[in-house]
């Protein structure tokens, strides 16, 4: 899909190498995801797909609140004004425990542990239990549960941490069910979804608790290749006649899905030429910024953008009709973006332009190595009373 034209003026006009966040998209992908899912479910953005505070606030705008993973995600909930706060993370402080009470937050219990501790360091707290369930794993990039990991506690112990609930006077709201990240497949998802709503249903009447959230996480897809998609209609139809039954509500906690398609990023090509048989544009830029293609692996599909301006009174280095790779500015012979990917033309001084890069690009990279300058984040928004850039 071609970029919207208010987001290429912003790559060709703006600063560079920057981050592109165009707000109307978060607020849509939310809207859009509610429309698939039961009536009344809550939607809390996880604010470690991308936690820019204007992201954020969008986000609050379309969504219910927010899931935070760590202490510094819980302070900027709270400076957000999220009215519902989700904290997961499988190694909570002290310090973590006492700042989510005194929130407000509903604390995603990850043990038991964890539990005791909680009535220790900071009283009595609205919690859910965070349960490693035995079934069969939804597909995805990072499974979290239907494995061994270090998330959630195994189903023989929920008894146990439920009692302990009890004694110590905790608010238990309901199970935390997170089971993958990145899953393509809609329709297993739904039928996932189906699965966390009759376990958490049987569960609270074997335990004789009053839970009423039923909490099934995110995991929502995106692939940034465009070779599938997330199909909503797949999902809303898998999701049809749902019962939530004893007056139970549905959670889900998106944020690839939600903030990956809203995020661009742009960069200038500083040179572009031929080693060893190859074409190279390097750009100012490169994993420092944006990871995700190093580490995972792949190509990440770009846009060239032609600027026509060049400064220099010499030739201008470019190739037309040839496969190039889009390389960093690191010396790093794995700084590369995109590997022998075709093109029509790309020359020094045009901007490459990476799609879906909204989440999990700016948060997971190396900021810091070399010393190099940190991307500029420019935000475009057409909500009342605000201006678009």
């Amino acid at each position: 899909m071609s970029p919207a034209p208010r987001v290429v003026r912003a790559a060709l006009h703006g600063p560079r190498p920057a981050y592109i966040y165009d707000l109307p998209t978060v607020r849509a992908r939310i809207a859009a995801l509610r429309g698939a899912l039961p009536e009344g479910t809550l939607v809390a953005y996880a604010m470690k797909a991308n936690g820019h505070p204007e992201v954020v606030r969008a986000a609050l705008e379309a969504g219910d609140g927010l899931e935070v993973a760590s202490g510094g995600e819980l302070a900027a909930a709270v400076a957000a004004g999220s009215g519902f706060t989700l904290f997961s993370g499988p190694a909570k402080t002290d310090g973590d425990l006492r700042a989510a009470v005194a929130a407000g937050a509903v604390i995603n219990v990850e043990s038991v542990h964890e539990l005791r501790r909680l009535a220790a360091v900071a009283g009595p707290a609205r919690i859910c239990l965070r349960v490693n369930r035995a079934h069969a794993a939804l597909p995805g990039s990072h499974r979290m549960s239907g494995a061994p990991t270090q998330f959630g506690m195994a189903e023989e112990h929920v008894p146990a941490a439920a009692g302990l609930a009890r004694r110590d006077g905790h608010e238990l709201l309901g199970f935390h069910l997170h089971a993958v990240s990145n899953n393509l497949d809609a329709a297993a998802h739904a039928a996932f979804i189906r699965d966390c709503v009759a376990w958490s249903l049987r569960a609270t009447r074997d335990l004789g608790v009053d839970a009423p959230l039923i909490n099934a996480g995110g995991g929502f897809g995106v692939d940034v290749t465009g070779a599938a998609a997330f199909d909503l209609d797949a999902l809303a139809g898998g999701l049809r006649d749902l019962a939530l039954d004893h007056g139970a509500r549905l959670v889900v906690e998106p944020g690839r899905y939600v903030a990956a398609p809203a995020g661009f990023y742009a960069a200038e090509v500083v040179d572009v030429k031929r080693s060893h048989g190859r074409w190279f544009a390097v750009i100012r830029g490169g994993t420092h910024h944006f990871r995700l293609p190093a580490s995972w692996g792949y190509s990440h599909p770009f846009t060239v953008l032609p600027v026509e301006d060049w400064p220099y009174g010499f030739e201008r280095p470019g190739v037309t009709g040839a496969r190039v790779t889009v390389a960093g500015e690191q010396c790093n012979p794995r700084d590369v973006l995109a590997a022998d990917v075709p093109v029509e033309r790309i020359r020094a001084g045009d901007v490459v332009l990476l799609g879906d890069t909204g989440a999990y690009g700016w948060e997971v990279a190396h900021h810091d190595f070399l010393r190099l300058a940190h991307p500029a984040f420019t935000i475009l928004d057409e909500s009342p009373g605000r201006s678009p850039a």
